[in-house]
């Protein structure tokens, strides 16, 4: 078997198959694991990212022992935030999201006792998910469970089934409208750092249910750790990695893969292609377009252009500080008004989201300073019209093709960069004094930052939406066909475009993807956990509370 990427959808495929018998190797145009779940150097520090949390961190779930059987989370700390995020409005005033549902009550409530019934209503549900995740299924994929199984998956679910039928109905914007107080109704639709605007009322539900036990912590060696653990388990397995190498071609032959062409020519055959790099990609690059049926083609070619189709990409600001900022808050989303939003090229929705790194992963900067990590949705199209040179190119260096090597922008990018560098800066500096004054190492990075590193389209680090069409889609054919293509053979598609998103689906994307394999091989799937390491340890830390910015008069 020949799986193309090392990102976690990569990485869990080659290890579960190595589990089940199959000789494996991962290719990776990149020169270290992880895919968009990385991080890098800058001086002393290690910039990290994107683990903010982990869903099925902790016991008591389904994606916990996915996690492991891979081997992500042996021998680590797990840290856990008794504050999920926490929304500052315009004014400085301050919503923050406890995930335990007594304290969230009595948090909203003294907010706004106006809100009190609703408020009431919202915890009563998340109580509600805190037991539904116990038998929230992960472990196989629908497609293949016969019909006992899946009357037995629903039948564990009656009891919460009015939580689930009322939050998956509304949608959260929706829902935020509904609040006296309008603080509340904007910081409902930040819960989860941005908005999502597709997104019902479920998701926040299920992530602070998660968080509430302790399920959604964020783990010791963050992002790259995490890769690098997965990445160990897959070697120790029997499995091989090879760097520094990029598909261009999947090989077909009488209507089966069997083999890919590499950018420098050569070709490697295999019995089975997995591609778990991006979607578009594998279907329109790798296969050329090829063995799309009507449905597919349509996902590929209309639906996907579409507005909200796609997650969006992000822009990152990272700060190494000099010095520790004790006050500094794990997570918050702050809210900014227009003239702050005007100096963010491409900026979605007016927030930030920023985050005190050093808290989430102390091991990666040394010893009394801080990292913080300032993100914003953003739209790829602006920063693509400020950029007039290719987006991705290979060179050779030392007789070796590199795939992920700086490309030349245009003025107008690095301009866009700076501006919006300095505006994050700026309004950072209002809130922590002494942080600009205290910056040892910066770094930024755009969707087209992104796209150099993973080629992912637009620059997504998620993939396709899920509660929108194009994730209902993509759901409806994996069902149907399973993670391949009607009419080709032994190819199969993992990571996160074969689901919706995240880490913990991308991971689960592995082990379904292998389970499909073994039942067209006619073989028992088997799976087990890895015990080269003692199991995750898991600590809370609490979040203090900050007195609000004072207000700003009028402009």
């Amino acid at each position: 078997m020949i799986i193309i990427g090392a990102g976690l959808g990569g990485l869990s495929t080659g290890c579960y198959a190595q589990m089940n018998g199959y000789r494996t190797q991962v290719l990776e145009m990149h020169e270290i694991p992880g895919g968009c779940c990385t991080a890098w150097k800058r001086g002393d520090f290690t910039l990290d990212a994107c683990v903010s949390w982990m869903l099925g961190s902790g016991p008591g779930n389904e994606m916990h022992q996915i996690w492991l059987e891979l081997g992500a989370l042996q021998g680590k700390e797990v840290r856990h935030f008794d504050v999920f995020n926490i929304v500052r409005g315009r004014d400085g005033r301050a919503v923050y999201f406890y995930s335990d549902p007594d304290r969230l009550e009595a948090h909203l409530t003294e907010l706004s006792p106006a809100d009190a019934k609703r408020i009431k209503g919202f915890c009563r549900q998340l109580r509600a998910f805190r037991k539904a995740l116990a038998v929230y299924p992960f472990l196989k994929p629908v497609g293949l469970m016969g019909r006992a199984e899946r009357w037995r998956m629903l039948a564990s679910f009656v009891p919460y089934f009015n939580a689930v039928r009322s939050t998956i109905s509304v949608l959260m914007s929706d829902y935020a409208a509904r609040f006296e107080d309008p603080l509340l109704r904007e910081a409902f639709n930040f819960v989860l750092y941005e908005k999502h605007p597709a997104f019902p009322v479920l998701p926040t539900h299920f992530q602070l249910a998660s968080h509430a036990n302790l399920s959604a912590g964020v783990p010791e060696g963050g992002s790259l750790g995490l890769a690098e653990s997965i990445e160990s388990r897959y070697r120790r397995l029997g499995g091989r990695v090879t760097y520094n190498t990029k598909v261009d071609e999947v090989l077909v032959e009488n209507d089966r893969a069997v083999g890919v062409r590499l950018s420098d020519g050569r070709e490697l055959r295999a019995d089975i292609v997995v591609s778990a790099c991006d979607g578009p990609t594998t279907m329109m690059k790798l296969l050329g377009g090829r063995y799309l049926n009507d449905a597919y083609r349509r996902l590929y070619t209309r639906t996907i252009e579409e507005p909200g189709m796609v997650f969006p990409g992000y822009f990152t600001l990272f700060l190494g500080l000099k010095r520790p900022f004790p006050e500094g808050e794990p997570c918050t989303t702050y809210l900014l008004d227009d003239e702050q939003a005007a100096e963010l090229t491409g900026i979605r929705h007016q927030s930030i989201n920023v985050q005190f790194r050093s808290c989430h992963y102390p091991e990666l900067s040394p010893r009394g300073t801080t990292v913080v990590y300032a993100t914003y949705f953003c739209d790829i199209a602006p920063w693509r019209a400020l950029d007039e040179g290719p987006e991705q190119i290979t060179r050779a260096r030392g007789g070796q093709e590199l795939h992920t090597l700086p490309v030349r922008h245009g003025r107008g990018y690095y301009a866009a960069k700076r501006r919006a560098r300095i505006a994050l800066v700026r309004f950072l500096e209002e809130r922590y004094p002494g942080i600009e004054d205290a910056i040892a190492v910066r770094d930024v990075s755009s969707p087209l930052t992104q796209v150099r590193y993973t080629g992912n389209y637009d620059g997504t680090v998620l993939g396709w939406q899920p509660f929108v069409e194009s994730g209902e889609t993509l759901e409806e054919l994996i069902k149907k066909h399973g993670p391949g293509l009607p009419g080709l053979a032994n190819f199969y598609q993992s990571g996160v475009w074969a689901t919706t998103g995240g880490l913990i689906r991308a991971a689960a994307a592995g082990r379904h993807v292998m389970q499909f394999v073994c039942r067209d091989d006619g073989r028992a799937f088997t799976a087990s956990v890895d015990e080269s390491a003692p199991p995750p340890t898991h600590l809370v830390i609490p979040v203090g509370a900050r007195p609000a910015a004072p207000e700003k008069g009028p402009k």
